[in-house]
């Protein structure tokens, strides 16, 4: 990204923020929503992919970044996000909400074109793409995003960091992605508050149903994340849902997984402390951290 005043200003704006309703706010009120939807809207980054300056790489560099396992699956993830927010915002009616949804979706439509031009900017071959399909259940293919968001961008904030403190990647390259990495903070504050909120909208008997849909959601990631359910994709190669895990592996990081942890925890606090601190924050990542932590040195 461009280092002049309106981006620096742009850059400040989506990572500070606090709503204007004064005083404690009650989980699950008008005023909550208010809160995370607006929080959403008005720190969005304006930057265009279009015109963002890839650095040039040095041999060294270049070889590094493009043999990365992951482009595929990340140009994928973001394709499917986009639907899948989509398709759920159709069936939101409340206006504020709804234009937060649309927002939410505009930016993982954003992030692929982001990594579209990456790949096409350093010459990283992908697989063809797939077909993405239009989920059956909008509400559980939202619920798949949000929730995926916040499992991999735990992982991924502190495997962007240990990438910059080692050099893996470019300065140049980390201060051309960080917007990016960024924007899943917004989302994954927006996906926690927006969950909490929408709980408490349903009536008993609803509320016992989609706490077995989140349950079931949450089955679907872990069995997906392990490994038990890869499979080939059109082309014959394995695509492998568990960078999130293994990263620190495969882009060469010599990480503990207690040192792994650590990092993981300390970036997803950073990354969102600029905001109102009554907005609620992910918990389920970094508590399941913390809890493998305590068993080991």
């Amino acid at each position: 990204m461009s280092s002049d005043a309106s981006t620096v200003d742009a850059d400040y704006a989506m990572r500070h923020w606090l709503g204007e309703d004064p005083g404690q706010i009650e989980i699950g009120s008008e005023a909550h929503k208010r809160l995370f939807c607006r929080m959403l809207l008005d720190t969005h980054n304006p930057y265009k992919p279009a015109v963002i300056v890839w650095p040039k790489l040095d041999p060294e560099a270049l070889q590094r970044v493009t043999s990365l396992p992951i482009w595929d699956i990340a140009v994928q993830t973001e394709g499917r996000a986009q639907l899948r927010v989509s398709a759920y915002t159709a069936l939101v009616n409340d206006p504020l909400l709804r234009e937060a949804l649309v927002m939410d979706g505009g930016e993982e439509a954003r992030h692929k074109v982001v990594l579209s031009k990456l790949v096409e900017f350093y010459g990283i071959s992908l697989a063809p793409e797939p077909a993405y399909q239009m989920p059956k259940d909008p509400e559980w293919g939202w619920l798949v995003t949000g929730y995926s968001e916040c499992v991999d961008s735990f992982f991924g904030f502190g495997l962007f960091e240990a990438a910059r403190r080692t050099g893996y990647f470019p300065d140049e390259l980390v201060e051309t992605f960080e917007p990016v990495m960024q924007e899943e903070t917004r989302h994954i504050l927006f996906f926690a508050n927006w969950i909490a909120w929408y709980r408490r909208q349903l009536p008993w008997w609803r509320r016992l149903a989609f706490e077995l849909k989140v349950v079931r959601v949450w089955t679907f990631l872990i069995w997906e994340r392990i490994g038990i359910a890869r499979g080939l994709d059109h082309n014959g190669e394995m695509q492998d849902a568990n960078f999130a895990l293994t990263g620190s592996q495969q882009i060469g990081l010599d990480l503990k997984l207690s040192e792994l942890l650590d990092l993981c925890l300390a970036e997803d606090e950073r990354r969102a402390a600029g905001y109102d601190k009554r907005l609620l924050r992910p918990t389920f990542m970094p508590r399941m951290a913390r809890l493998v932590r305590r068993f080991m040195r």
